[in-house]
């Protein structure tokens, strides 16, 4: 049996005998690995060898860390098929949607390249008489980055890349499901150049997440998970006295207005929908058709679409999407698609029952379409995370803008049409955070940032471009005066000003 262990101090570190967590091979339904589950000594070990390392780090000039990135996008490039082959094996997602994974990390990487001019800071000279006014972007010290199953490198790169190249030590907790992947990443930073234990991987549970969010040494924490976790860890490390963004789930909707063209948006609806088995945030498992024409269309030309799916392996090129990341989650989705049917909605397709000749004790569920879902069905209102689309009919575009801005999540949403007047109306007025335009799943590029609204976002920062660089630092501003000699001034008990 494989084991996967922690990386601290540039090297890998086995963890407390006996206490661990399985990793499936969800394409055959089998424990391929196991991975430790962090005692508090060994969070203390990863912490502390963080701080020290930090103090050297953050002395090293933003141009010498900048070589690091730029080292160690050289090195994703190098290592990609190793690196998608190793996510797939462990979290089910096809090759390509790998490479897709690991490409957007790189890209943020690429950003923080160019963290010497991002961290400038602003300079004001005769402020006032003889008075010079500038400010500094400096590291916060150890921070943390807890990241999900989804995008197991993907994300962790949205978090470590800003953070070290501030000059910052990080402090990652993957997700148990599929921790390997951070571990390699990690190995790759160090031969890009970084000093050991500027990027500690500490693998646990939520005891382990509760530890980091109370350690006194950690002073900002990085989230990204479900919404109800995303809050409460928000609330604890607020408490704690931490700097904490939190980013939860999502339930995009597509809107379809008459003009669109329906042949395109079938095929942008159906890749948003079931790529990754629908285990993402940014999914778009919510259709929202305008009118009864266009919603017959559509249905018509989605049942068709549909229906062409392949499912295979994560290592079959011709496969659309792999395996769920294991039973449990596959469980909860079909506990979703019954619901739905109880709850009154028409299940178009069935996904139920899917099973991959080879393979049948995989992950596997197939795709699945719900029709005349309405706002007051819980399918509607919660996260499946799964490969499941429902439509939601509405009569007019006020309706479907209405359908997007009042849901609890705002994370993205899109719009599908010709009409550039309505389009810009309903990105002025939706009430989401990131909004596509003809665009099924817009995730901004990184020297944007990513975020959502509502219960899709905790904190008032967003994830990497220059607020990952704003979250990893904190402005000092220096007020400062040369005497030139001559009379003392008089004393002053007022206020200073610059009149």
């Amino acid at each position: 049996m494989r084991e996967i262990d922690h990386f601290i101090s540039g090297r890998k570190m086995p963890g407390t005998p006996g206490h661990y967590g399985q990793v499936f091979d969800p394409n055959m339904g089998a424990v391929q690995a196991h991975v430790p589950l962090a005692s508090s000594r060994e969070l203390d070990l990863a912490v502390s060898d963080a701080a020290q390392a930090q103090k050297g780090w953050a002395q090293t000039n933003p141009q010498r860390r900048a070589r690091v990135m730029f080292e160690f996008k050289r090195l994703l490039e190098v290592h990609m098929e190793e690196l998608a082959h190793l996510l797939s094996s462990e979290h089910g997602k096809v090759i390509a949607d790998s490479k897709g994974d690991i490409q957007r990390g790189l890209e943020v990487i690429e950003f923080c390249c160019g963290i010497p001019h991002l961290l400038k800071g602003e300079y004001t000279q005769g402020a006032g008489p003889g008075i010079d006014v500038y400010s500094a972007r400096q590291p916060l010290g150890v921070v943390g980055g807890i990241t999900p199953f989804n995008f197991p490198a993907m994300i962790p790169m949205w978090m470590f890349g800003p953070a070290i190249a501030c000059g910052n030590a990080f402090i990652l907790k993957p997700s148990e499901r599929d921790p390997s992947v951070p571990v390699r990443l990690a190995e790759l930073m160090i031969e890009a150049g970084l000093p050991p234990g500027v990027l500690n991987v500490v693998h646990g549970d939520k005891d382990t997440v509760e530890a980091i969010l109370r350690h006194p040494t950690i002073k900002a924490v990085s989230f990204v998970g479900s919404s109800d976790i995303a809050q409460s860890v928000y609330a604890l490390g607020a408490q704690h006295g931490k700097r904490v963004q939190a980013m939860g789930g999502a339930k995009n909707h597509g809107i379809v207005l008459a003009d669109a063209d329906l042949d395109q948006t079938v095929a942008d609806l159906v890749g948003a929908a079931y790529g990754s088995a629908g285990e993402r945030c940014m999914a778009l498992p919510v259709v929202v058709p305008v009118g009864r024409e266009t919603a017959e269309a559509l249905r018509e030309k989605l049942v068709v679409a549909i229906k062409a799916l392949r499912i295979g392996n994560s290592t079959d090129d011709r496969a659309h999407y792999g395996p769920l990341i294991n039973a449990a989650h596959r469980s909860k989705v079909e506990s979703y698609l019954q619901m739905g049917v109880d709850e009154g909605a028409e299940l178009v397709l069935d996904g139920r029952g899917f099973s991959l000749a080879g393979s049948e004790q995989g992950f596997f569920l197939g795709p699945s379409l719900f029709d005349h879902v309405t706002p007051e069905m819980r399918t509607y209102r919660e996260e499946i995370f799964g490969p499941v689309l429902q439509i939601v009919r509405a009569e007019t575009f006020e309706q479907g803008l209405e359908l997007a801005s009042r849901h609890q999540y705002g994370n993205g949403v899109a719009i599908f049409t010709r009409n550039g007047d309505a389009a810009r109306e309903f990105a002025d007025r939706v009430e989401v955070g990131m909004v596509g335009i003809n665009v099924p799943i817009p995730v901004p590029v990184a020297y944007h940032s990513f975020g959502g609204w509502k219960r899709s976002g905790f904190g008032d920062l967003n994830q990497y471009g220059m607020d990952g660089v704003r979250f990893y630092t904190r402005t000092k501003t220096i007020t400062q005066r040369w005497p030139k000699g001559g009379p003392i001034s008089d004393q002053s008990f007022v206020i200073p000003t610059m009149r």
